[in-house]
C-alpha cells in the first residue's frame, strides 16, 4: 500500500500570480489533482493512502493522516490559504513522523534483529514549493535544517529522520509572471537550486525545475512512475577494481533503490533473509546502536560462480537503473557474480561475511541483488553433504562444523534458518534454547517505546483538522521594561533624524525597544500575522488611516492607543442601522417583573408601548376579548342548533350583506350552492341552504 502525502507550501509567497493568472498555490492544488488522475490509471493505485501537509505550525499542520478519507483530503485540498511562512525544515520534520508514527507499532524497522526488505511501507513526499528563502519566526537561515527534537518515540534509534522506504521529491515552481515566448524542447526536467535539493537526494529522490505548465505536466508523468515499491541501499565498491570494460559514468559508491515486488497472490511482499546490521548484537549492551536510514552494502569485484543448491530459499530484488547496473551489464557476464558485505556485520568487527551477491539476469536486461543466509558460502556446501551424503543422518564431524558455523553468525539469522530448515525437511537441526542475541533491557526498552509510541500516535490522530486559535489582535514583543521611543522627551527630534531632517544621533536609540502592548483588530476577519498588510485598508480610507497613525504616533501620553477617534467609534454603515437585534444580545438581561401575574409585554422594535394582539379577537362591537380563537367551521347542511352564537369579525361595508334580497337565476333546487349572477357589487358568492 503506498502511501502518497503532499507537503505544500502555504507561505505567503505562494499567492503571487504566474503569466496564467493564478497563484502558485492554485497551480499547486491543481497539481496534486492531476497527479492523482494520472495515478487512478494504474490498477495497483486502489490501495493508495492520500496525506496532506502543509508549513503551518505543527500540530496544525498535518490536514489528512492516517484516518481521513479521501474526501476530507480534497476537502482540505481546496480550503488551502498561504498566509504563513517558509518553515521547509519544520514541515518536513512533521511529515516524517507523520509516517513513522505506527512504525514502533507495528515492528517494521526490527531494531537490532536485521533489516528485512520485505517488511516495509513504501512512501512517496511530494513537496510543492516557489523555492523562494527560507524564513521562520526568529530570521531567515541560508540552510535547510530539521529540528533535532521529535516528540515522536524512538526516534533516536534512526540517526536520520526519514527510513529506507521514504523519497522525497520536489516541484519548485518557477513560473515566471509575464508570458515568454514557448522555446522549451521537451526532454529531461532540470533539478532546482534551492535548499530542498540535496534533502531529496539524500532520501533517493530529485527535484524538479518547473518553469512552465507543460513541463509541470511532464514532471508529474514522472512523479506516477517513481511510486514503486522498494528501499534505498548504498551501493559501494570495495577492493581493487576489476579488469577495464568501456569507461562509464562513476559507479564505485551509489544511493538507488531496489524493487520489492509484492507477492501476486496476497499482494505483500514475500521474503526471508535480512540484510545484517551494521553491529554484532551483544547480550551485555544495555542500548541499541542508532542505525543509519540506508544501509551501506558493499561489494566486491572479484568474479565468483554464484552458489544455490535445492530447495533452500533466497530473496531476489531487481536494482534501479542506475550507472553501476550499466556497468555490470556491459561486462556480459551473467554467469559470474560479485559477492556484497556488510562492515561490522561479523561477530569479530574487523571480518565481514558475504550475505549474498550481485548477478547479471541472463537476458542482460537487468542487475539483481540475491539474498542469502549470512556466510552462505560455508552454510550451502554443509546443507549439500547433509542431504546428498549424510541422507540426513550427520556424523560428528559434520555436526562440529555445523556449530562452528551458527556461532559465527549473528543470532537473528537463527529463526529465518530454521524455518528454511524446516521446509527443506531438517526440522531438528537447531536447537530450541538458541536466543535472539538482545539483552532484557534492549527488549523491555523496545517495548516500553512501541507502547508509547501508541499513545502519541493516537493524540496525533485526534489532533488532525484542528484549527489554530484565533488570536484577538497582534502581539506586541517586550525587549525591556523601558518605555518605547514614544515617550521619550526628545521623541520630535529623533523622528526629525530619521526623516532626514537633522544628523540622526544612533549611539543612544534602541529601536527594538517596545512598551509591551496589544494592537487591536477591527476587521475579526482579518487574520492577524507580525505585520499588518497595508493593502488591507481600502484606497478611499488611506488618508484617514495616515491621520490616525500619526496621532498615536506622535501622543506621548500613558494612555491606551486607539485605532480611531470618538466620531470614528460611533460611525455604523446604513446597511447595518436596523440591525436592532444585535444591539439587544449586547445588552444586560433586565431585572424580573414585580408582579408575575401581570401580563409580559413584549419589546418591539420601533413603539415599546405597542400592545402584542397574537391571541386576540374583536367581535362587532370592537370589544377585546382574550382567549384562543374557535377555528372550528360549521358545515352549511347542519341545521342552527340551540348554542351560543358564534363570535365574526366585523366586516367591511364592502363584504356586508345587502338588506334587499338580491335576484336569483338559474336556481335549482337539490343542487347544492348556486351561483349569483349580475351583482357588481358583491365581492364573492353568498351560499344558499335549502331551508332558507
Amino acid at each position: 500500500m503506498p502511501i502518497l502525502l503532499f507537503l505544500i507550501d502555504t507561505s505567503a509567497s505562494m499567492n503571487q500570480r504566474t503569466y496564467l493568472g493564478t497563484t502558485y498555490l492554485d497551480i499547486a492544488k491543481g497539481a496534486v489533482e492531476i497527479f492523482m488522475k494520472l495515478r487512478a490509471r494504474d490498477p495497483a493505485s486502489r490501495g493508495d493512502r492520500y496525506m496532506l501537509v502543509t508549513f503551518d505550525d505543527p500540530p496544525y499542520g498535518v490536514k489528512a493522516g492516517w484516518k481521513e478519507n479521501h474526501a476530507t483530503f480534497m476537502s482540505e485540498l481546496k480550503n488551502l490559504q498561504a498566509s504563513g511562512l517558509t518553515t521547509l525544515g519544520n514541515a518536513l520534520r512533521a511529515a516524517f513522523d507523520l509516517l513513522n508514527l505506527n512504525r514502533l507499532v507495528s515492528g517494521i524497522d526490527n531494531y537490532g534483529q536485521g533489516r528485512n526488505p520485505f517488511f516495509l511501507e513504501p512512501s512517496v513526499i511530494i513537496t510543492i514549493t516557489d523555492g523562494n528563502k527560507l524564513t521562520h519566526s526568529s530570521g531567515v537561515p541560508d540552510e535547510l535544517h530539521l529540528p533535532l527534537n521529535s516528540p515522536l518515540p524512538g526516534s533516536e534509534l534512526t540517526k536520520e529522520p526519514f527510513r529506507w522506504d521514504q523519497r522525497l521529491f520536489a516541484l519548485v515552481l518557477r513560473l515566471p509572471g509575464a508570458a515568454v515566448p514557448d522555446s522549451e524542447q521537451l526532454g529531461s526536467v532540470p533539478s532546482d537550486e534551492s535548499a530542498i535539493t540535496q534533502m531529496c537526494e539524500v532520501t533517493g529522490g530529485r527535484s524538479y525545475c518547473v518553469r512552465t505548465q507543460r513541463m509541470l505536466n511532464q514532471c508529474l508523468e514522472s512523479l506516477v512512475q517513481k511510486v514503486l515499491s522498494g528501499v534505498v541501499i548504498n551501493f559501494e565498491k570495495t577492493g581493487p577494481d576489476p579488469p577495464p570494460v568501456i569507461e562509464v559514468m562513476p559507479w564505485h559508491s551509489c544511493h538507488k533503490l531496489i524493487y520489492v515486488r509484492p507477492n501476486p497472490k496476497t499482494g505483500v511482499p514475500v521474503g526471508h533473509w535480512p540484510i545484517p546490521e551494521s553491529f554484532w548484537p551483544d547480550q551485555n549492551s544495555p542500548t541499541l546502536p542508532p542505525r543509519s536510514a540506508h544501509p551501506v552494502v558493499r561489494f566486491s569485484c572479484v568474479d565468483c560462480e554464484p552458489m544455490v543448491i535445492d530447495k533452500l530459499p533466497f530473496d531476489k530484488y531487481e536494482l534501479e537503473p542506475s550507472p553501476l547496473t550499466q556497468y555490470i551489464l556491459e561486462r556480459k557476464s551473467p554467469h559470474m557474480c560479485w559477492q556484497v558485505f556488510v562492515n561490522c556485520s561479523g561477530k569479530h568487527s574487523d571480518v565481514a561475511q558475504p550475505f549474498g551477491y550481485l548477478k547479471a539476469s541472463t537476458t542482460l536486461t537487468c542487475v539483481n541483488l540475491f539474498v542469502m543466509p549470512y556466510n552462505y558460502p560455508v552454510l550451502l556446501p554443509l546443507l549439500d553433504d547433509l542431504f546428498k551424503v549424510h541422507k540426513l543422518k550427520p556424523n560428528l564431524k559434520w555436526r562440529q562444523a555445523f556449530e562452528i558455523y551458527l556461532k559465527s553468525m549473528p543470532p537473528y539469522f537463527l529463526p529465518p534458518l530454521k524455518k528454511a530448515l524446516r521446509m527443506m525437511g531438517a526440522p531438528n537441526l537447531i536447537s530450541d534454547n538458541m536466543d535472539c542475541g538482545l539483552s532484557y533491557s534492549v527488549i523491555s526498552y523496545l517495548k516500553k517505546l512501541s507502547q508509547q509510541a501508541k499513545i502519541e500516535s493516537d493524540r496525533m490522530i485526534v489532533s488532525v483538522g484542528k484549527k489554530p486559535p484565533q488570536e484577538t489582535g497582534i502581539k506586541v514583543k517586550n525587549h525591556s521594561s523601558t518605555l518605547s521611543l514614544a515617550h521619550r522627551r526628545d521623541f520630535k527630534q529623533l523622528l526629525q533624524g530619521i526623516t532626514g531632517e537633522v544628523p540622526l544621533r544612533l549611539n543612544d536609540v534602541n529601536f527594538k525597544e517596545f512598551a509591551g502592548f496589544q494592537i487591536a483588530l477591527l476587521n475579526k476577519d482579518v487574520k492577524p500575522q507580525a505585520y499588518r498588510n497595508a493593502y488591507d485598508i481600502p484606497r478611499q480610507n488611506l488618508l484617514d488611516q495616515v491621520t490616525r497613525m500619526r496621532s498615536n504616533l506622535l501622543k506621548t501620553t500613558q494612555k491606551l492607543i486607539r485605532g480611531q477617534d470618538e466620531d470614528y467609534l460611533h460611525s455604523i454603515p446604513v446597511g447595518q442601522m436596523g440591525n436592532y437585534q444585535e444591539y439587544l444580545k449586547m445588552m444586560p438581561s433586565p431585572l424580573r417583573e414585580i408582579d408575575p401575574d401581570q401580563p409580559k409585554r413584549l419589546h418591539t422594535f420601533g413603539n415599546p408601548f405597542k400592545q402584542d394582539k397574537k391571541g386576540m379577537m374583536i367581535d362587532e362591537a370592537d370589544e377585546f376579548v382574550t382567549g384562543p380563537q374557535n377555528k372550528k367551521r360549521a358545515n352549511p347542511g347542519e341545521p342552527s342548533s340551540g348554542s351560543a352564537p358564534k363570535r365574526r369579525r366585523s366586516m367591511s361595508p364592502l363584504l356586508r350583506r345587502p338588506q334587499t334580497p338580491p335576484i336569483i337565476t338559474n336556481h335549482v333546487l337539490g343542487k347544492g350552492p348556486t351561483v349569483v349572477s349580475n351583482q357588481h357589487g358583491l365581492i364573492k358568492p353568498i351560499p344558499l341552504h335549502k331551508g332558507e
